[in-house]
């Protein structure tokens, strides 16, 4: 996925050093700030002996303007953990979350209500409709809460209504939604507010595949006219491929890698990583520029290609022309060569050594 809409690189929301550790008086392992392990899983493993529960171990990343940042990991990885200490529905037990450079942990309860109304949205996998109100009245909820006049919100609720592709529906109750349909509820319910953030815990989750993969097309339409800055929770790596501008991995609660979706197939920091993309459509996934070399010799009247060009389209060409083609950027500035033996260099690199080189 392309990375349009991220604005030169500004961050937007921060997750710094966070912790979540469950038990009691848990408050005591990060007292004394001299005492900040530089290896957090050492401090994990010994918070675990004390006998309490580590949900998140020092997680770090950066979420910039109008990005899409996947965080993903198998069942008890500590992904869901995560999104709830951002909005502070699951008190962080030590660290920093900081949206456009101030500390949430810092604010009082009135000050967070505040953010969560106007600067977050958030969906889960639970649809939470409300079942007495019909669809524009769960939508126009948030907006009552702001305090907002009817005739502006129910407004306001049309217009995302009508982005999310409900009109017509407008008042019918949940029971007579199917169920993409009450999910597309929930999803215009927290954009209504218009947020800065959007928060989605495996929204998707509970979906037929192919109602799932509606609501994918879905989302990233939405996020193409909106340009939110977006975590999106999930477990199903080929989701994650489809939709991430950047991703991180998540196993007992820490951050493994941080990457683009290409960058953690082709370079998996370890067999964690790797399994997720064992069945990956690598084909679909690289484009050009992640295969090119250095180009060496003549490069008049080689064929020229964009580097954001699929290898799929690429690999009929490449088989029967070995000297290979040119990649360049947008701008037309030569980046590399494409070669069929760069295709398999990038996709070693990417896979367990199974034969040894002797």
């Amino acid at each position: 996925m392309s990375s349009e809409g991220l604005n030169n690189g500004a961050v937007k929301l921060s997750c710094r050093n966070i912790w979540k550790v469950y038990g009691d008086k848990a408050e005591q392992f990060f007292k004394d700030s001299q005492d900040q392990s530089n290896n957090p899983k050492a401090r994990a493993d010994s918070i675990r002996t004390a006998g309490h529960i580590v949900a998140n171990a020092d997680v770090s990343f950066d979420v910039h303007v109008g990005e899409i940042f996947v965080i993903m990991g198998l069942s008890g990885s500590g992904k869901s953990t995560i999104v709830r200490c951002l909005s502070r529905l699951v008190e962080p037990t030590s660290g920093e979350v900081l949206l456009d450079g101030e500390n949430l942990l810092q604010k009082n309860d009135a000050e967070l209500i505040d953010v969560r109304r106007h600067q977050m949205g958030m969906v889960f996998q639970s649809f939470g409709l409300m079942p007495h109100l019909n669809v524009i009245d769960n939508i126009a909820f948030p907006l009552k809460l702001q305090g907002i006049a009817e005739e502006q919100r129910y407004a306001q609720a049309s217009r995302v209504i009508e982005l999310v592709g409900l009109q017509g529906r407008e008042s019918n109750f949940p029971k007579e939604l199917s169920g993409g349909q009450q999910q597309r509820v929930g999803i215009a319910r927290s954009l209504a507010v218009e947020p800065d953030v959007w928060l989605l815990d495996e929204p998707f989750s509970a979906l037929d595949p192919l109602i799932r993969k509606q609501m994918q097309d879905e989302f990233l339409r939405i996020r193409s006219v909106l340009h939110k800055s977006i975590v999106f929770i999930t477990h199903d790596f080929h989701e994650a491929l489809r939709i991430a501008d950047r991703m991180a991995i998540m196993r007992d609660g820490e951050v493994v890698q941080i990457g683009r979706p290409v960058d953690l197939i082709l370079n998996p920091v370890d067999d964690y990583v790797r399994d997720f993309t064992t069945d990956v459509p690598w084909e679909n996934v690289l484009s050009a520029a992640d295969i090119v070399e250095q180009a060496n010799g003549p490069t008049e009247n080689k064929r020229r290609v964009s580097g954001d060009t699929p290898i799929s389209e690429l690999l009929t060409y490449l088989a029967n022309h070995h000297d290979g083609l040119l990649v360049e950027d947008a701008h037309g500035t030569v980046l590399g060569m494409a070669t069929a033996r760069g295709v398999l260099t990038a996709l070693a690199s990417g896979c367990s050594n199974q034969i040894s080189e002797n």
